[in-house]
């Protein structure tokens, strides 16, 4: 009787206890639910501000970009036009200059101060792009329907020297289309205002260049002229139509808008919260500077925290579950007996899962060798031997458009936690390279994702590569990983810079680096397991025993069956202290070879150019002809690379790859000079006469028509030309 009120006692005491533990756990799981919602709407909020402010500094620059080329359209032919004003009919020449060597500019005149030329009195010849048929046009706006003394873009062009951009309008009878002006005096020699000379662009373009966000999908922008007219809006019967202020409408709260409105048309920068209907909005605004206009950013409240509101509710269903299992351990644990079978389940299960995650972590790398049996060009194999039942080291590799994507890593730590981070490290590395194919910013993204999420503090060393199975170009970036090792004509570490390994901190810049693999190369990569490997008298397997059973020639997979045999009669019954890891890449490239010539920008080193093209002929068997054209058209880019590439006075180098197949031969250019695509050039018409045919074009004509293939690409600050023509 005694046992029983002592036992009924117990379970009344285990049953307050376990409430009193179900209620303190409740508070405390709502508690940080709140504090990790309220620091997560902060960090989002400030993130959203960034990227608003950065969308509109970007849009800005672009729009800035646009109105200086037109600027400088009218300012470098204001002389041409003061030479023309004692033949007015020459004027008309100068417009279709302008026209056609500007690609933003889509209408120019020069129109004469009206009594200026008595003969003449209103002149005003205007050429413009035809927008139905592309055609350049031409016309007179000296008409009384136009009467373009009266137009703003006139007026004000005789009144500012250094110019004056017209506010937006629709020009009916002139380009017939909705359009802004820059305009500027021209005087003649005696300094009398004679005329004024301007330069059309359309506004149609402001609202791709604009477009929506693709961060925030429902969030639109918005530009306003300097009177506050719409000039960009989401709503296309606002355009030209409405103001800033004829908006109004729009939001709830009146007062609030219009100050919004007020510091917009103020030329203010800075943004605000406000109510757009029920829905609140966040609206982010900026002065694009010199004509006056006003762009804003309008992203809706649950576009910015929809996700952090998604997830919160998710934590409250998880800390709801979280109580549940509390609640049931707790039950469990009521008797001695019944918590002994618990643990005792739980580990047999524990072991269960550890073998189900090994055969997991296993199944997400490449195990299947040789893995692409239908190719002749490789031979690859790879080992991994976790030192637990799961470990942190990984592998992966597979091909995409000719280039092999590789990388070997080892996560800080050991046994689950390390196994987690090595599964979210290989799923990263899978999805960024998927549409990336620069080693560097492939490393820089997945340092970034891995450092927002790095709460246990735990890294990764990384070593990334993208080897170009066409030419032999590794491009690689380390990430505080051990330097492979090259097997070429002789053994060694392959020079590499550190960098951080990915994890540790966020925005980090990751140098790319390049090497380029011959045929019957090798490189080797491999995990500390390896160098580190301790026997019973803790000695270490060490680099020298590693490169004495590098040295003998075997195919991949044989390599690391002798590298693993060297470790485990080394090692013999000591337990593994680390994961070991090892990937080698033999790269097997019979059918193409190369040459690589580096120039300085100096017409004189054109004659190096000849040597090359004559090697390559004697190599391939060319008939003379063919080289002698091979060398022509080289002779022409290269030329153009020298002469323009770079600023008068300014030293540079420019690089030439050539890559010889069995039917073809691939010639690279690249320069770091300023930005130029030659093959933009439109064809010129060799019909012409030569006085009569612009100047320039002919030297890309002349490749194109020697050449298979031309085409030009800019990358990480190079201008690349690449050339192919069939053998």
């Amino acid at each position: 009787m005694k046992a029983n009120v002592q036992e009924k006692d117990f379970r009344r005491k285990s049953v307050w206890t376990g409430m009193l533990m179900m209620v303190v756990a409740a508070l405390t799981l709502e508690a940080t639910a709140l504090i990790q919602y309220h620091f997560s709407r902060i960090g989002i909020r400030e993130e959203a501000s960034k990227r608003a402010e950065s969308q509109i500094e970007e849009t800005k620059n672009k729009v800035m970009d646009i109105l200086n080329q037109a600027e400088s359209a009218v300012r470098n032919n204001i002389w041409l036009a003061r030479l023309c004003l004692e033949t007015p009919d020459t004027l008309q020449r100068v417009t279709e200059h302008i026209v056609r060597e500007n690609q933003v500019v889509i209408g120019s005149t020069v129109a004469l101060v009206p009594g200026y030329n008595r003969k003449l009195g209103m002149f005003s010849p205007y050429s413009f792009i035809d927008p139905a048929t592309g055609e350049l046009e031409s016309k007179s706006l000296a008409s009384e329907e136009y009467d373009y003394p009266s137009q703003e873009w006139f007026r004000n062009g005789l009144e500012h020297e250094d110019g004056f951009w017209s506010e937006p309008y629709i020009d009916t009878g002139g380009g017939d289309m909705i359009m802004t002006t820059f305009s500027m005096p021209v005087k003649d020699p005696s300094g009398k205002t004679a005329a004024v000379i301007t330069a059309d662009i359309s506004l149609e373009w402001l609202t791709g260049l604009v477009g929506g966000s693709s961060v925030y999908p429902n969030a639109f922008n918005l530009i306003f002229s300097r009177s506050g007219k719409i000039m960009v809006s989401p709503v296309e019967t606002l355009v030209m139509r409405n103001t800033i202020y004829e908006m109004i409408h729009q939001f709830e709260d009146t007062a609030a808008f219009t100050r919004v409105a007020d510091s917009i048309m103020s030329g203010e920068s800075g943004n605000t919260s406000i109510h757009r209907g029920k829905e609140l909005s966040h609206i982010y605004f900026a002065p694009i500077d010199r004509v006056g206009w006003y762009m804003s950013v309008v992203i809706p409240d649950d576009q910015i925290f929809g996700e952090v509101k998604k997830v919160n509710s998710y934590v409250a269903l998880l800390q709801l579950i979280g109580l549940a299992m509390l609640f049931l351990i707790l039950r469990a644990a009521s008797g001695s007996q019944k918590r002994y079978n618990l643990i005792k389940e739980k580990k047999d299960r524990m072991e269960n899962d550890l073998m189900i995650a090994k055969g997991i972590q296993m199944s997400m790398i490449p195990k299947v060798f040789p893995p692409f049996p239908e190719r002749s060009d490789l031979d690859i194999s790879a080992i991994l031997v976790p030192a637990r039942e799961v470990g942190g080291d990984l592998y992966d590799f597979y091909i995409r458009n000719e280039r092999l994507f590789f990388c070997i890593g080892d996560v800080s730590g050991k046994g689950v936690p390390a196994a987690l981070v090595m599964a979210v490290t290989r799923s990263l590395f899978r999805t960024v390279s998927a549409r990336e194919d620069s080693p560097g910013r492939i490393v820089a993204a997945m340092n970034d994702s891995m450092s927002e999420m790095n709460e246990n503090n735990m890294f990764v060393t990384f070593f990334c590569g993208v080897l170009d199975l066409t030419s032999g170009r590794l491009r690689f970036c380390n990430a505080g990983h051990n330097p492979p090792v090259t097997l070429t004509d002789a053994k060694r570490r392959l020079e590499v810079v550190p960098n951080l390994p990915l994890g540790i901190m966020p925005r980090m810049e990751f140098q790319e680096q390049e090497f380029i693999m011959r045929h019957d190369d090798v490189i080797f990569l491999y995990t500390d397991g390896l160098t580190e490997a301790e026997n019973s008298e803790s000695e270490l397997f060490g680099e020298a025993r590693m490169m004495n059973v590098l040295s003998t020639r075997r195919s991949a997979n044989d390599h690391l069956l002798a590298l693993e045999r060297e470790v485990a009669d080394f090692v013999k019954d000591a337990p593994r202290s680390d994961d070991l890891t090892m990937l080698l890449i033999h790269y097997i490239n019979p059918r193409a070879t190369e040459r690589h010539l580096v120039l300085r920008n100096d017409i004189g080193q054109i004659s190096l150019l000849s040597e090359m093209v004559e090697e390559i002929a004697e190599e391939r068997g060319l008939d003379s002809g063919v080289a002698m054209n091979i060398n022509l058209a080289l002779e022409e880019a290269v030329t153009n690379v020298i002469m323009y590439a770079y600023p008068e006075g300014e030293e540079g180098e420019l690089r030439l790859d050539a890559v010889i197949d069995d039917d073809s031969l691939k010639f690279i250019l690249s320069d770091k000079g300023k930005e130029f695509d030659p093959t933009a050039k439109p064809e010129p018409d060799i019909t012409l006469d030569v006085e009569k045919r612009p100047v320039g074009g002919l030297g890309i004509h002349l490749v194109r028509k020697i050449m298979d293939s031309v085409s030009y690409k800019r990358k990480d600050g190079k201008n690349i030309l690449t050339m192919i023509k069939h053998i």
